[in-house]
């Protein structure tokens, strides 16, 4: 179970862009491809400097501004929360964006040190003139197992591809979180109670520069 666990949260880092790309030439990938692949460019190029590596607090700012151009942080936190959004106020859309935001990032900048192994192949894309939102299938590679389908759900917002969605073998990151958090609104009694939740592991985590599983 552990050694499974370990693989999905190296593999949702994918949605970020956070794993090697495999060796491709730019000017073959469409838009929506190209969007993962030079964020995929820019953190591997990083990861290069091991003394960077260290510093828990600077890899999650750097994480957030490469990663933020290529994500729809807006739509999938309003998917996440599903039928709470609409009930939610304005400030606790707000806030929970923020934390959610967050949240992501710490994870993703935990998968950005410690799954290096990794390299995405990109599948094929056949797009339609016009079209505003496409699936981008890649497959994620690693010596000595099956390559593992992980397909990105984007949308074209303001002229710029951003990813909202990954299904890893046909799991919805999105819908996984909105289990999560439909639970733990009930079980805590308001939205309010679990944002608060959240502000307090997010900066719990972020105020050790070397944490690295909060």
């Amino acid at each position: 179970m552990k050694a499974k666990q370990v693989t999905i949260l190296g593999l949702f880092a994918v949605l970020l862009g956070l794993m090697p790309v495999a060796k491709v030439n730019a000017a073959d990938l469409l838009p929506p491809q190209q969007a993962i692949q030079e964020a995929s460019a820019k953190l591997q190029e990083k990861l290069q400097d091991k003394s960077f590596t260290k510093d828990f607090a600077k890899i999650t700012q750097f994480v957030n501004e490469v990663i933020y151009p290529h994500t729809d942080f807006d739509r999938i936190s309003e998917l996440v929360l599903g039928k709470i959004w609409k009930t939610a106020t304005v400030d606790e859309r707000e806030r929970f964006k923020h934390e959610f935001q967050t949240l992501l990032v710490r994870t993703y900048s935990r998968a950005f040190v410690e799954f290096t192994d990794w390299s995405v192949r990109f599948l094929p894309l056949e797009m339609q003139d016009g079209e505003t939102k496409v699936i981008v299938k890649t497959e994620v590679l690693q010596p000595g197992i099956q390559p593992i389908g992980v397909n990105y759900r984007m949308v074209l917002r303001d002229g710029e591809w951003k990813a909202y969605d990954i299904m890893i073998e046909g799991v919805s990151l999105v819908t996984n979180y909105r289990t999560t958090f439909s639970n733990e609104v009930q079980t805590k009694g308001s939205l309010n109670a679990v944002i608060e939740g959240l502000v307090k592991r997010n900066a719990e985590a972020l105020s050790d520069k070397t944490a690295a599983n909060s």
